[in-house]
């Protein structure tokens, strides 16, 4: 009896040990607690984390690309509604809306069930398993990959072309993948590639199997959305509507022009955020003066 006691303790401590080693379980998912979630990994195993706070940025704060806006709206009220709809790349300058306007149509649609999944580029290669966990559900789901790029030969690179259009299962009804990034075709370009350049008798010119190979993931995207850089006028716009949404009277934001103009300048961009930036830092210096020493 006591040989038996001492080989149940044993197994007991092996059983402990064993179980320390292995992934935890996945959490159970609570859809109600939240519009927007995370991809996270932990000791291997994946699982969605609630976002507990979402931007609360808004298609009225996004000024000066009204035809991008209209355009990612448009697909993504058609997606909601569930009418068809396209995977988005959106591309372009830095700074420019980007991302704010996906996640602007988060805070749109989510009434309507729009739900976001945020995944990094490292977690690609897991889209499958967050497409089964998600393909039964009754929401609609936006998988968000930011400021997306790849370099030669990453293993996420070939799972978005296989999510996007390339395995032998149909995409799921429920879910659409919106992409940024600052490239067009997501992967870099050599002066090398130009070499694959094929030239015909009569002179046209047909790109090579770098190219081509470089060119077919963004073309797994249905609709591409290119942001450019602001203008001058555009940027001191964009400036007074943060200016005014941080409380700043109208008849103020025309003193900080002079400021703001400096503040790009040094930065070396008139874009967006740069504008929200800027404003920021006004809005809370001119507080600062008003307030009344302690």
């Amino acid at each position: 009896m006591d040989k038996l006691e001492q080989f149940l303790t044993r197994a007991e401590g092996v059983l402990a040990r064993l179980e320390a080693m292995l992934p935890p379980a996945a959490p159970e998912i609570d859809w109600s607690v939240a519009t927007a979630f995370r991809w996270r990994k932990k000791q291997g195993r994946g699982f969605l984390q609630p976002v507990a706070h979402v931007s609360g940025i808004t298609l009225g704060d996004l000024q000066n690309i009204e035809r991008q806006k209209a355009l990612i709206e448009q697909n993504t009220r058609q997606f909601v509604r569930g009418e068809p709809a396209n995977n988005v790349l959106l591309t372009g300058a830095r700074g420019t809306g980007k991302s704010s306007l996906i996640k602007a149509c988060l805070n749109q649609y989510a009434p309507e069930g729009l739900r976001l999944i945020e995944v990094d580029k490292d977690d690609l290669t897991d889209l499958g398993d967050i497409v089964d966990l998600i393909s039964q559900r009754p929401e609609r789901f936006v998988v968000f990959c930011d400021d997306l790029s790849f370099e030669d030969g990453e293993s996420g690179y070939k799972a978005l072309k296989v999510a996007l259009d390339g395995s032998v299962a149909a995409q799921s009804d429920n879910v659409l993948i919106y992409a940024t990034s600052n490239r067009r075709h997501l992967l870099p370009e050599y002066m090398k590639d130009n070499e694959s350049y094929r030239h015909t008798e009569d002179g046209e010119i047909h790109p090579g199997e770098v190219i081509e190979e470089k060119i077919s993931l963004s073309e797994r995207f249905g609709l591409w959305v290119s942001f450019y850089p602001f203008k001058q006028d555009d940027y001191l716009t964009i400036v007074g509507h943060w200016l005014q949404h941080f409380g700043v009277p109208a008849e103020q934001t025309e003193s900080a022009r002079q400021e703001a103009l400096i503040w790009a300048l040094e930065r070396g961009s008139r874009s967006g955020r740069v504008a929200f930036q800027f404003a920021r830092d006004w809005a809370g210096k001119q507080r600062g003066a008003l307030a009344p020493a302690s």
